[in-house]
């Protein structure tokens, strides 16, 4: 069952949900969601020099981004074909009986700007920014201003509570995670020596 506003306002108001900072309720939560503003921190992939990303590498993926950070009141231009790793503004705190789903605003989308292209989902006891996976499937660039709403976030009751939720017991390495960030699938357990 996909949480109201009703349900995510009462959530939110009794404190095992948390978005900070929703800067204006009235506009961020929608009937069945809450809108995220895009942060001012970019990972770009270098365009030159990477023969190939191995996941199981010595080299960490990170090692073949640049970041990038917008100031207030300028833009950051998603050109065509480009792929980029962004972050919102408010960080999440999901409860053990919610699962966060991300998605696109259909007016970026309109615009052929897909926010996500796997990575949609805040499991129970995830807390942290959401980092986007920005993609521009157009023509035409598009300017992309931080604080913009940019995405949303949906929320599933589940059946009971997750016995084992993503947090740090778990080992789970994007927990309590701060601005963009890079794959960490080299420490997979399946890629560990």
């Amino acid at each position: 069952m996909i949480l109201s506003d009703q349900d995510i306002l009462k959530r939110l108001e009794e404190g095992d949900l948390k978005i900070k900072p929703l800067r204006d309720i009235d506009q961020q939560v929608q009937p069945a969601s809450v809108d995220l503003r895009l942060g001012e921190s970019f990972l770009e992939f270098q365009r030159t020099n990477i023969p190939c990303i191995h996941p199981n590498s010595e080299r960490e993926v990170s090692d073949y981004v640049t970041e990038t950070v917008v100031d207030e009141g300028d833009s950051f231009i998603l050109h065509p074909g480009d792929f980029v790793l962004a972050t919102t503004i408010e960080s999440v705190s999901v409860p053990a009986d919610l699962v966060g789903h991300v998605e696109g605003r259909s007016s970026l989308g309109r615009l052929a700007i897909v926010i996500h292209s796997t990575a949609g989902l805040a499991d129970p006891g995830y807390e942290g920014q959401i980092t986007l996976e920005l993609s521009n499937l157009g023509v035409a660039p598009v300017a992309l201003s931080p604080g913009m709403r940019v995405a949303q976030m949906t929320f599933t009751q589940t059946t009971s509570p997750a016995e084992r939720p993503y947090g740090d017991e778990r080992g789970s390495k994007y927990q309590g995670q701060s601005g963009p960030e890079a794959s960490r699938i080299g420490n997979d357990p399946e890629f560990s020596s």
